[in-house]
């Protein structure tokens, strides 16, 4: 992925953004043209209690390069009265496995490559320099902090202790001797500065957010490489958290990068084998160019928790963790699609691990990695992506080994009542759950201000109950499997007395669709699980499924994904922007969500799967692949064109021109398009 010279400009500049990860949390991001337009921006933010307490410590690299008397700066940063050109001699960005920045200037060619080493909080800088000219000096100054990444520091003057070992340099800022900074170049000088401030750095995303957009960074020193005239040199800056970086080798951490990515690839194994051939045709290159950049998107959110001992799914870049129930959701796109079956199992395995009374924890707390359980759905889900799992590995025995008992657990949980944090949990006399209080948020639709919930949505919700529905109904199955024919009768009279009271209760025949919430007769797409699970509560071949799906279609379909409101109804919202409270009541108010394409195209394969009549389903599969192919045409551009080049964003807005929004790489909105795509 290319972008060129006259697309390098300040304003298109900033509306694409780049990111690297590290697989323990951290990453590298800013914007195609270097300018950091967020708070979150760095090229090393680095979790200190991997994935958790990210903290942002090298902000940026600011380079100039001098020929004879002329000094060229080429570095490009934003305050609110002035903006740095750096980005004019930028030739062009490509970002491919690791963001590479090329610049020009008189008779010098300057790329600069960016990678992480894996495992650790390490960020290296290779700058390869072809000199047609006179000798040359190149000056590197590092803009470091030390801060969560949450927060800025206003008119903040740094404490810096600097110990200088030749081309080493240890930094200890604001006397956070636990957590020193280490820098390292393989070629030049290092001079230090005293006391010199980078004051009110701007970034305008956080503005446009509602919240306070300036910092102060320190500028501890700079290094100086001189570039003898008509020569080729390359020089590697290392920035870690680690001691021992002049022993690293920065090709070697690139290739090593490289590799990684395409024996996943390979493991994958879904390509046509003509794209494998050395002699590729152009459609045959975007084809394997567009899978090889959905592969690394999904690498990025495949952390390792060394405290659990085990991986987990970074929800989304740059602010979220690891959540229950975007890992659940994410698990079959970025995990089953894949084959990486053991971190599949790590996955599962952390979901029950702090499990409490039947709730699995929908997160951890950043700060003190305390279990989080406002979630009514995440152990619910938990028993879709069991079965899904067993499906692709047919590994049983790892089921009943560790999950069928703990399955049964939240079954009896769910229906003796669960009140933990507020959750409410209970089965009523109708065999329906009813779940949350007017002030909790704990389904997906969570947003949340202070004490105020936007969608509270408590009470009998849809997808709860076509989620308990099919949670029945796996374990009615298991209980074959596994010999236990007496429980295997109870999961099905619970199941079949679910269905009973969800076909009278929950079809609203005034709209020719599902209530939202028992006594809620708002369109959202919610209803969707209904026909989607592996085991629907609404039989997919009936005229009640087809009305679902059409209104569906009608009021909430857009080619970026569902919207979460329907045009008309009562606090519609179709443009995602405004402060943090403005924002968050928009959130599920009408906004477009990417990962619900994924209920969309189950709901029709199940449509497909269920139908009896021959016509119907030569119908259906021939609009499946309609639809797939639009998602592909749409998803490509947004890969390669818009938002974060090489990731897909959290969210849309649902007016025209379909503005990306919300966090810049969201792991369901990457999971659920690339299961679309490549037909799973």
């Amino acid at each position: 992925m290319k972008i060129e010279k006259s697309k390098l400009t300040l304003e298109e500049g900033i509306k694409h953004e780049w990111l690297i990860t590290n697989g323990i949390g951290g990453y590298a991001a800013s914007t195609v043209i270097g300018i950091n337009t967020r708070k979150y921006h760095g090229l090393l933010v680095a979790p200190l209690t991997p994935p958790a307490r990210r903290h942002v410590i090298l902000s940026k690299l600011d380079e100039s390069i001098q020929i004879n008397n002329n000094k060229y700066d080429l570095y490009s940063n934003m305050c609110v009265n002035y903006i740095s050109q750096g980005y004019k001699f930028q030739q062009e960005f490509e970002k491919e496995y690791i963001p590479i920045f090329t610049y020009k200037v008189e008779n010098i060619l300057i790329k600069k490559l960016i990678c992480m080493e894996h495992g650790k909080n390490t960020v290296c800088v290779l700058y390869k320099i072809y000199n047609e000219g006179e000798k040359a000096k190149l000056t590197i100054t590092p803009v470091v902090n030390f801060r969560d990444f949450h927060c800025v520091n206003t008119n903040h003057e740094y404490d810096i202790k600097q110990e200088i070992q030749d081309k080493k340099v240890r930094l200890e800022i604001d006397k956070n001797s636990n957590n020193p900074i280490y820098m390292y170049i393989t070629d030049g000088n290092y001079i230090p500065h005293k006391n010199d401030i980078f004051r009110n750095m701007f970034y305008i995303e956080e503005e446009r957010r509602g919240l306070y957009p300036e910092e102060n960074l320190a500028v501890p020193g700079r290094f100086e490489v001189e570039i003898p005239e008509n020569t080729e040199r390359e020089i590697g800056f290392i920035c870690s958290l680690e001691a021992s970086i002049e022993e690293l080798n920065i090709k070697k951490i690139i290739n090593k990068e490289i590799i990684r990515i395409n024996e996943l690839m390979q493991q994958t194994k879904i390509l046509n084998p003509k794209i494998e051939t050395n002699k590729e045709t152009k459609e045959q290159k975007s084809e394997k160019d567009i899978f090889k950049n959905f592969i690394i998107a999904i690498d990025n959110f495949i952390v390792y928790r060394p405290s659990f001992g085990y991986h987990t799914i970074i929800a989304g870049y740059p602010w979220f963790l690891d959540w229950g129930r975007d890992s659940l959701i994410s698990f079959e796109g970025l995990l089953l699609c894949t084959k990486q079956y053991k971190i599949a199992k790590d996955v599962l395995l952390t979901m029950i691990r702090d499990m409490k009374f039947g709730l699995v924890p929908n997160g951890y707390s950043g700060y003190d990695n305390r279990p989080l359980y406002n979630s009514s759905d995440s152990s619910l889900l938990l028993f879709e992506q069991i079965h899904k799992y067993i499906v692709y590995t047919k590994d049983y025995n790892f089921v009943k080994k560790y999950f069928y008992n703990k399955l049964k657990t939240i079954i009896e949980n769910y229906k003796k009542g669960i009140n933990l944090d507020d959750n409410n949990i209970f089965l009523d006399d109708d065999y329906l759950i009813s779940a949350g209080t007017p002030n909790t948020q704990n389904t997906w639709m969570d947003a949340k201000y202070k004490n105020h919930s936007f969608t509270p949505r408590n009470g009998k919700a849809v997808e709860i109950n076509a989620l308990w529905y099919n949670a029945l109904m796996i374990m009615a199955e298991l209980s074959i499997k596994f010999g236990n024919r007496k429980e295997q009768k109870e999961y099905l009279r619970l199941a079949e007395e679910c269905q009973k009271s969800f076909l009278q209760k929950f079809y609203n025949s005034k709209r020719n669709c599902l209530y939202d919430v028992l006594g809620d007769n708002k369109v959202r797409p919610n209803q969707l699980f209904a026909l989607s699970l592996t085991y629907p509560v609404v039989n997919p071949e009936s005229d009640m499924a087809r009305n679902i799906l059409d209104v569906i279609e009608k009021k909430l379909l857009n080619k970026y994904g569902l919207k979460t409101l329907a045009k008309g109804e009562k606090g519609y919202v179709d443009i995602y922007e405004g402060d943090v409270f403005k924002r968050d009541s928009s959130y599920h108010q009408g906004i477009t969500w990417p990962w619900l394409l994924g209920l969309y195209y189950n709901s029709i394969k199940n449509m497909i799967k269920y139908a009896k009549d021959k016509s119907e389903k030569k119908n259906l599969r021939e609009k499946l692949e309609v639809f797939r192919e639009n998602v592909k045409t749409t998803f490509k551009k947004e890969l390669f064109e818009r938002g974060t080049i090489g990731s897909i964003s959290e969210i849309y807005d649902s007016k025209k021109p379909n503005l990306p929004k919300g966090t810049m790489a969201q792991a369901w909105s990457v999971a659920e398009i690339f299961r679309i795509i490549y037909g799973f």
